[in-house]
């Protein structure tokens, strides 16, 4: 019996019209647009600021286009994930929405959560559905609305993330090319450090919560940076390794969009130049979930088929990660 691989045939992507400048978040708190540029590397992120619209709504924009570029007929779709830390509800799922508004019967969905590690947990979980021999068509939705829970006077935070969402279509093939192999870690660490205080079943929601700002992320930057770089920098040339790759033959890095200067400290531990390390993290900021999948929409016409390409993250958890994969086709601009 030939081997089944998970290749990803297409992308889809979308993020909200209404652009926060440096220059408009200098006027909410004491910070300037050179500071956010030095330390984060963020000159604009895109904010989903209509009322009553959630992650579901990005993530419908996003799949919604991946389905038509890929002329996917929404009879086949057999599985439906998000990886989201800004789901619209506790319950039901932000995948199970979707499926309504996509209007799928015959998939089964459910939500992932592992904060920016999120999309690299969805490609290892979609290729091993596509590995059973019983899925042939899964769409994974990487999509955050977080400036939902910024708190927009704290000059830590507030400059760093942004909204969006971006669709991977997976499917079966049994050509070498696709999703190879994966190195994925937590650690549970990190609680202290990156989390949101109340509103889960520990603390629950009540006025005392509410004022006392408990609702928003929170995050001790240098002690997240510091295991960013390390964890993302190891485990990116663990997988390189274990596969054979070297500066030579990767043909693009993609790192998780949180600060440019992990990205860079990323690409020189694996000894890659930074033009083959993919980087919109100055018009998006953090997207959390989103960032791998939008990177891939930002530049999906400078791939090839065949071309070898590591994603690799680090979010809150700790969780992180590496995922190679083999590129199934010829990227093309949108005529």
């Amino acid at each position: 019996m030939e081997k089944i691989n998970a290749v990803i045939t297409g992308v889809g992507g979308y993020v909200p019209d209404y652009i926060l400048t440096n220059d408009e978040i200098s006027k909410m708190v004491d910070t300037n647009d050179e500071w956010i540029m030095t330390r984060i590397g963020v000159k604009e992120r895109h904010i989903l600021n209509e009322e009553g619209l959630g992650s579901s709504y990005m993530a419908r924009k996003a799949a919604k286009q991946l389905m038509k570029k890929t002329g996917a007929n929404p009879d086949d779709i057999d599985l439906v994930v998000v990886a989201t830390t800004t789901p619209d509800y506790h319950f039901p799922s932000t995948a199970s929405i979707l499926c309504d508004k996509l209007g799928l019967k015959n998939a089964f969905a459910f939500d992932l959560q592992a904060a920016c590690s999120g999309f690299l947990y969805l490609m290892e979980t979609a290729a091993n559905f596509i590995r059973s021999g019983r899925y042939k068509k899964i769409i994974i939705v990487g999509a955050d609305k977080m400036s939902s829970m910024v708190n927009y006077t704290d000059r830590a935070t507030c400059p760093i993330f942004g909204d969006g969402a971006a669709a991977f279509m997976v499917e079966p093939t049994t050509e070498d090319y696709g999703i190879m192999d994966s190195i994925l870690r937590t650690d549970g660490k990190g609680l202290p450090f990156l989390h949101m205080k109340a509103g889960g079943s520990v603390c629950p929601p009540s006025y005392f919560t509410v004022d006392n700002k408990m609702h928003y992320l929170h995050q001790e930057g240098r002690t997240v940076f510091k295991y960013a770089v390390s964890n993302m920098s190891d485990v990116s040339a663990a997988i390189a390794e274990k596969n054979g790759l070297t500066k030579d033959n990767i043909n693009w890095i993609v790192p998780h969009q949180a600060n440019v200067r992990i990205i860079e400290a990323v690409a020189h531990r694996m000894e890659v130049p930074m033009d083959k390390v993919l980087v919109n993290i100055e018009h998006y900021g953090n997207t959390s979930a989103a960032t791998l999948p939008l990177c891939i929409w930002d530049y999906e016409d400078k791939l090839k088929k065949g071309d070898n390409i590591i994603f690799t993250a680090f979010g809150a958890g700790f969780t992180w990660g590496a995922v190679y994969v083999k590129w199934g086709y010829d990227g093309k601009k949108e005529s």
